[in-house]
């Protein structure tokens, strides 16, 4: 492909959120289960990729993206009450699956999923954030590039046919495929739409 311009890129690292001066780390990508995606694709967030993108192999890494370049700010409206009959099964609510700070899968009515994450379950609702849960947060990211190189053709395509074929909308946690994401964690933090 003469035109080729995306690369492949696998990194390892490890993900640290700051907040008023505190880091925490909540995600780590390793050597042997590393995060690998295609540039150009919006796999990744749009700021981790422009940081890569020019590292060669075995380069290491420190940087920050502060939230704004990241997931946001924490966004009040949208933490909403669901009506409790959602999550019945056979008309009884799902309390194995339902239950404060459990991580819930979701789809919305144009079929893209997501995740929430239950704030409280309530009589007849179910307070669910739908925030991203790094949002409000800075992410500082320490790590290696393990390969960096232009991706080939084969890459290339039999990636638009994953995505034509597994479209898993805001992130792909529950896709059981090899599609370039780390799942190992919730949330996924360098995929950029898991998040």
């Amino acid at each position: 492909m003469d035109n080729n311009t995306h690369k492949y890129i696998a990194v390892c690292y490890k993900l640290y959120t700051e907040k008023d001066g505190n880091m925490e780390m909540v995600e780590e990508a390793t050597e042997e289960h590393p995060f690998n995606f295609l540039t150009g694709f919006g796999i990744a967030l749009k700021a981790f990729e422009e940081a890569l993108k020019d590292m060669e192999e075995g380069a290491e890494f420190d940087f920050t993206l502060p939230k704004e370049k990241a997931y946001g700010e924490f966004d009040p409206t949208h933490v909403v009450d669901i009506d409790k009959s959602i999550f019945t099964i056979n008309n009884h609510f799902d309390h194995e699956h339902i239950y404060k700070d459990a991580i819930v899968p979701l789809q919305n009515e144009d079929g893209n999923h997501f995740l929430g994450r239950v704030v409280e379950v309530m009589d007849d609702k179910v307070k669910m954030d739908l925030n991203h849960p790094l949002a409000g947060k800075d992410l500082n990211f320490k790590g290696t590039v393990l390969e960096a190189r232009f991706a080939t053709e084969r890459e290339i395509d039999g990636f638009i046919k994953h995505i034509e074929q597994h479209s898993c909308g805001c992130g792909c946690e529950d896709c059981d495929s090899d599609c370039g994401h780390d799942h190992q964690h919730q949330g996924g933090c360098g995929c950029g739409h898991c998040h």
